[in-house]
């Protein structure tokens, strides 16, 4: 499993933009910022913006701004409005006509051992991605030299 390129740089240029919320920031210094590449960074920005994480503002000094505070913007909600919901297997997927209940692709009705596995480590994954955000991205970053005493 691994998070699409365009999904990092979404969350990359969120951690930039989150570090002065109140700010406008233009495509030209996220994507230096966080090394993105500036033609994907602008369709990322829009998809961001229609997932109502950020709004725009035309004209001289305009660019992006943070709908909300960074710790009111998920992982979980940027991974999903770039890639889609996080589904490790077709086993965890429920099956409508089944009443909403499993049916893996071997055939047992309610899923076998192997999709209730993956559907538990999908729960798992999920409350992780919902509840951990931008804010606490920025809470992990090192944020300059650590003091140093000599005697």
């Amino acid at each position: 499993m691994r998070i699409s390129r365009k999904a990092e740089y979404a969350l990359r240029a969120l951690t930039v933009m989150a570090r002065k919320p109140a700010a406008t920031s233009q495509i030209e210094e996220l994507a230096t910022a966080g090394h993105i590449p500036l033609k994907f960074l602008e369709q990322i920005l829009l998809v961001l913006k229609r997932a109502g994480m950020l709004r725009s503002r035309r004209g001289v000094g305009g660019g992006y701004q943070l709908e909300r505070t960074p710790d009111r913007i998920t992982l979980g909600e940027v991974l999903t409005a770039i890639d889609g919901p996080f589904q490790p297997s077709s086993c965890t997927q429920a099956d409508p006509a089944m009443a909403g209940r499993i049916q893996c692709e071997c055939g047992i009705p309610g899923g076998c051992g192997m999709g209730k596995l993956f559907t538990e480590m999908q729960m798992q994954v999920n409350s992780f991605l919902q509840n951990t955000t931008i804010a606490d991205a920025l809470a992990r970053e090192n944020v300059g030299p650590s003091m140093h005493f000599e005697i």
